[in-house]
This record gives C-alpha cells, structure tokens and sequence, in this order.
C-alpha cells in the first residue's frame, strides 16, 4: 500500500531583533516577504518568507525571543545548487554577521555551518550522488577546485564500509516508506 506521507515544508523561529534577522536573511538567501502582521491568536509580529514563487512561506520569523536568550534551534538548513554557491553564500553570510563558519564533507552532502547574527545554526549544503552512514563528517576545503572536491569526496565515501550510490539508498528508503 503506497500512502503519501507528510513532508516537512517550512520552519518559524522566533527572533530578538527583527529587521537585523531580516536583513541578513534577504540578504544572504534573497528571500522575500510575502506576508507580516500581528498575530491574533499568537501574541507577536510575524513576517513570512520565502525563496520560492509557488511556496507562500518557507522561513517565519516571529517576535518572542528574549534578549541575551540561548538558541534553541539546532540548525536551519538551506540546499544550494553548486560547490561555487557554498563559497559564494559564505561570504556573504560572514559580511552581513555571520560567525563561526566551518566547512563539513558528510559524504552524502558537502556543508557549511555559520552562526547568523543571534547565533542561531545555518547549513548551506549540495547533496552528492553517493551515500554514506551518518553523522559522518571530515574537514571540507572550499579553497580546492569542484573537481578536486568532488574526486577526494568520492574516494573517501568508497572507503566507508555503508557506502553505495545515492539512487541504490534512495530505493531502499522507497522500499521502506511503501510500507508505511
């Protein structure tokens, strides 16, 4: 029995400062607002966001936060289209505030985690054509060209003893997911 299951499609956090969290926001990622106003059943501003036409909102921030609070959030994660991008958005991110950038090769995705300006955890990331048992991490160099990259990521993932290509995980987890 093939039932659909649900999917996660948006996040809200709540912030300190919110134009600060906006503007990195917009200004690292290019989303845009598509909707703000004050809650009525929820006492706060909501501002809504998104970085897809056809997505009302994928990204809420709302006031609540209390300042000098810690994070709560483990990691807000963002998928990009090359290796070029993770270069490209890391600086940016580290222009508009981000701090503690530190590149990651999980095998199955190439990562960069950053503090935004009210410390919470960003991932940038691409997946990689293979698969590799997680949490797997080593040193990722950005400073290398894709191809080097992509080569070193390979042979690293072929050495792992659950190494098998992405589409070989993917129809296992279909396997496993009909049954639900």
């Amino acid at each position: 029995m093939n039932v659909t299951r649900p999917v996660p499609a948006h996040f809200g956090i709540y912030v300190i400062d919110l134009p600060r969290m906006l503007g990195f926001y917009e200004g690292v990622f290019g989303l845009t607002v598509t909707d703000r106003g004050e809650g009525r059943s929820f006492k706060g501003t909501l501002v809504f966001t998104s970085g897809a036409p056809d997505q009302h909102h994928q990204l809420v921030f709302a006031t609540g936060r209390a300042p000098g609070s810690a994070s709560t959030v483990m990691q807000i994660a963002f998928k990009v289209p090359s290796i070029q991008s993770l270069r490209d958005l890391s600086k940016k991110a580290l222009e508009l505030g981000a701090t503690d950038l530190r590149p990651l090769n999980h095998g199955n995705a190439l990562s960069v985690y950053f503090k935004d300006p009210e410390a919470n955890t960003v991932e940038i990331y691409i997946d990689t054509p293979w698969h590799v048992s997680q949490p797997h991490g080593e040193p990722l160099d950005l400073a290398k060209s894709d191809e080097e990259i992509l080569r070193e990521t390979e042979a690293h993932c072929r050495r792992d003893p659950s190494f098998m290509p992405m589409a070989q995980w993917q129809a296992g987890f279909s396997q496993i997911g009909s049954k639900h």
